[in-house]
């Protein structure tokens, strides 16, 4: 069904926490412009660009529990703030609604990149399959918007047909374009209960589309495993070229105590995994 290419790299089931805590942003610092409901009822899984002298925050946000669905928001946030975000409030503008089939029950975890000096938000969409318990084919799939002066959807990935009807959910997913064209980076959920970490090819150029269209994936790769004490291992940034190389932080469940640590890899040109950190690098904890 899959193409591998992974390598087994050591890892240990312990986390030495590297990362700097300078804040928090909660629902209660945001403001939702033009928006009847002036506070998200929560606002998580962020991803971010910097722009000059601003942070461009794109985060998910959820407006009622009733089905939990969601929305995506633009947070800009000032450099001179940055070590006092805590204590600020924000305006949130919605960039991302649900409106087709693909996610009318929600819009969620964004991931932005840049290509060829355009942003791209790939997100998860909630498909109309999310909440019919007779369905359990592609209930989330990922879907692509670019920014041209405002936000367009341009497509949704789709695995290759006869791939489909294994597919529970595709997530954790970004557009990233390499030396040998665009790639998707995603999170497979398939019908043996088992998740894929995937690099899969797209065709040139295709999220450039001037219209919103269906993209089939091509050669989808499972370039890294789960070890025993973790499931459910998913991308969490687009790379960062450090060198000759690039940085990912991806994340993935622990099986005993159930919370979700973070640990890094390091990619090559052609999208390898080259190194993999020995330990998990950061966790939850209160600041």
């Amino acid at each position: 069904m899959f193409s591998y290419v992974e390598r087994d790299f050591h890892r240990e089931n312990r986390t030495v926490d590297i990362v700097k805590r300078k804040g928090v942003i909660t629902p209660g610092n945001l403001r939702l412009k033009g928006h009847p409901i002036e506070k998200p009822v929560s606002a998580f899984n962020p991803s971010f660009i910097i722009e000059d002298d601003k942070m461009l925050i794109y985060t998910r946000a959820i407006l009622g529990y009733f089905t939990y669905s969601s929305i995506i928001c633009e947070i800009t946030l000032p450099w001179e703030e940055y070590n006092e975000l805590s204590a600020k409030e924000y305006e949130a503008e919605i960039t991302i609604l649900p409106d087709s089939k693909y996610d009318m029950w929600g819009a969620e975890d964004p991931r932005i990149s840049i290509a060829d000096g355009k942003r791209f938000i790939t997100y998860c969409g909630r498909t109309i399959n999310y909440f019919n318990q007779s369905v359990w084919v592609e209930r989330t799939l990922p879907i692509v918007a670019r920014y041209d002066g405002k936000w367009k959807k341009v497509c949704v990935f789709r695995l290759p047909e006869e791939m489909r009807g294994f597919l529970i959910s595709d997530k954790d997913a970004f557009v990233f374009k390499t030396s040998d064209g665009y790639k998707l980076f995603h999170r497979l959920h398939m019908k043996d209960n088992n998740f894929y970490l995937v690099v899969s090819d797209l065709d040139k150029d295709i999220v450039n589309s001037s219209d919103f269209i269906e993209v089939e994936v091509k050669n989808p790769t499972v370039v890294l495993r789960e070890k025993d004490f973790e499931d459910k291992i998913g991308w969490g940034t687009p790379p960062v070229k450090v060198d000759d190389f690039y940085i990912l932080f991806l994340h993935s469940v622990g099986r005993e105590m159930k919370k979700y640590r973070v640990f890094a890899v390091a990619m090559d040109e052609n999208m390898e995994i080259i190194g993999v950190s020995p330990h998990y690098i950061m966790e939850p904890r209160e600041i």
